[in-house]
């Protein structure tokens, strides 16, 4: 204990420079981790279209709006995605006002999604014009629904099989006016979660 306690000034400034810098390091490692499965995440779900807008708000046609996470423009119209980061087993049916999750020993719930996409939806068609629209509630790998999963509800990795990846440009085919209509109309979200 002595020893330590004869330590010189300049060992304990270079000792909390270097306790600052470890904690630092950590800090940014622990941030590029997460800045990485964000955008992998975002790279998951907006491969699916040939374009895309994120986190923006839709109006809702009496002055407010809606957020929607991702916006996609595929070969079937555009999609809806309302993008769920939810880890445990997931129990929710279309007929259930609340979706119970399990993870060990948590456990809570959650509103239905559903009748949210479903506005969501509306306010896009509104939008929209003759371009087909449709909306799913995507969940990522964190989640699982061990008894099978509701109506409009995908896991991430499923997102493309319904979905085919198309090529940018390719997603015209004669909803390239309602697209643009639809780019035009929204303003970014303040409930912005994925940049």
């Amino acid at each position: 204990m002595d020893e330590i306690e004869k330590l010189p000034p300049t060992a304990w400034v270079l000792i909390a420079i270097a306790a600052a810098l470890g904690f630092g390091l950590s800090w940014l490692w622990r941030w590029y981790r997460q800045y990485r499965a964000r955008k992998s995440l975002r790279m998951a779900v907006t491969a699916t279209g040939s374009d895309h807008v994120v986190d923006v708000l839709v109006p809702d046609g009496m002055g407010g709006g809606f957020h929607v996470d991702f916006l996609l423009l595929t070969s079937r119209g555009v999609l809806v995605v309302d993008l769920r980061d939810v880890q445990g087993n997931i129990f929710g049916g279309d007929q259930m006002a609340e979706w119970t999750v399990m993870d060990g020993p948590r456990r809570f719930t959650f509103t239905n999604p559903q009748s949210g996409l479903y506005d969501r939806i509306a306010a896009v068609k509104a939008i929209a014009g003759e371009v087909p629209v449709e909306g799913r509630v995507v969940f990522t790998r964190r989640g699982r629904f061990p008894k099978g999963l509701p109506k409009w509800t995908l896991m991430i990795d499923a997102l493309r099989a319904e979905f085919p990846a198309m090529e940018h440009g390719d997603g015209a085919m004669g909803f390239g006016e309602g697209w643009e209509k639809i780019k035009g109309a929204v303003k970014p979200s303040y409930m912005a979660h994925m940049r």
